[in-house]
């Protein structure tokens, strides 16, 4: 029963993470955050602490719920020292790694815990084949920026009970979050439609069509609120990489999907976008 859950762990304390966390602490949850660079989770719970304020600033919040938000969050050292009812890893976007992260959150976390990945990808029946209990996992999806954006996809794996679901999705009504479910597939929903918005137009600037500032421009002008590659920076270069290159290989090498040399050529450069601040755009400097 959601009146049970009292406790979240956010495993990973990048951009996804560190939104996640905030929605989370600010919705009324106690956090726990870890992260494998011992540095990340500090710096994590600053960012959040800036992000609270600036929403004080904004009269959004009062300064009375930013400092309770704050006074939940909890940085962890060590991945065994992680207890939650609920456990949302928010790691790289790598099979492997994520594998290995629940390995080891089932060997220490109680056995009512429900673990889930924001994975933007891969499968989740093939995350869980390392659990012994993948009744209890599922995917839950949130969007960047976590704070600002309200959808979040809940994936059903082969093995995930209605009952998880039903639990993730009275969670996402306490996070003040809209929860769609998806059946498990590469990309899910909204990544596997929204695919051919990067991939279209990364091939109009590698086929000299357009500029990517002037891609920017029209689909701005057309309505969208931000164009592909000013998307990309705010994502991150890499990670916007990692999921088309998952979703790629998921699809059999299926064309349509197929990865940039541009956005390799910018990730193997450390381009990475707003994080790294210089991208698609040089954001040392202000751009239009």
């Amino acid at each position: 029963m959601i009146s049970e859950i009292k406790t979240v762990a956010v495993i990973g304390a990048g951009t996804m993470g560190q939104g996640i966390a905030q929605v989370c602490a600010a919705a009324g949850f106690q956090v726990s955050m870890f992260d494998v660079n011992p540095s990340s989770g500090n710096t994590a719970k600053a960012k959040i602490e800036a992000s609270l304020q600036s929403l004080v600033e904004k009269n959004k919040i009062s300064v009375p719920d930013k400092n309770a938000a704050v006074a939940r969050l909890h940085v962890i050292e060590k991945m065994e020292d992680v207890r939650c009812d609920i456990a949302i890893e928010a790691a790289a976007e790598n099979l492997e790694i994520k594998r290995k992260i629940f390995s080891q959150l089932e060997k220490t976390l109680p056995a009512h815990a429900v673990l889930t990945s924001n994975t933007s990808s891969i499968p989740i029946t093939q995350i869980a084949v390392a659990l012994g209990r993948p009744s209890r996992f599922a995917g839950l999806h949130f969007f960047n920026p976590a704070p600002v954006m309200k959808l979040v996809e809940i994936i059903k794996g082969a093995a995930t009970t209605e009952e998880t679901v039903i639990l993730l999705e009275e969670f996402c009504v306490k996070l003040a979050k809209q929860s769609v479910r998806t059946q498990d597939s590469p990309g899910f929903i909204v990544n596997r439609v929204a695919r051919h918005y990067y991939v279209e137009a990364l091939k109009v600037v590698e086929e000299n069509v357009a500029s990517f500032s002037t891609v920017d421009s029209l689909l701005r002008a057309t309505g969208f609120k931000m164009g592909p590659f000013e998307l990309m920076d705010l994502i991150g270069i890499d990670v916007n990489f990692a999921v088309t290159s998952s979703i790629y290989h998921a699809f059999h090498q299926d064309s349509k999907f197929r990865p940039s040399r541009i956005q390799q050529q910018k990730v193997d450069a450390g381009q990475l976008g707003r994080k790294s601040g210089q991208g698609f755009y040089d954001y040392n400097k202000q751009h239009e």
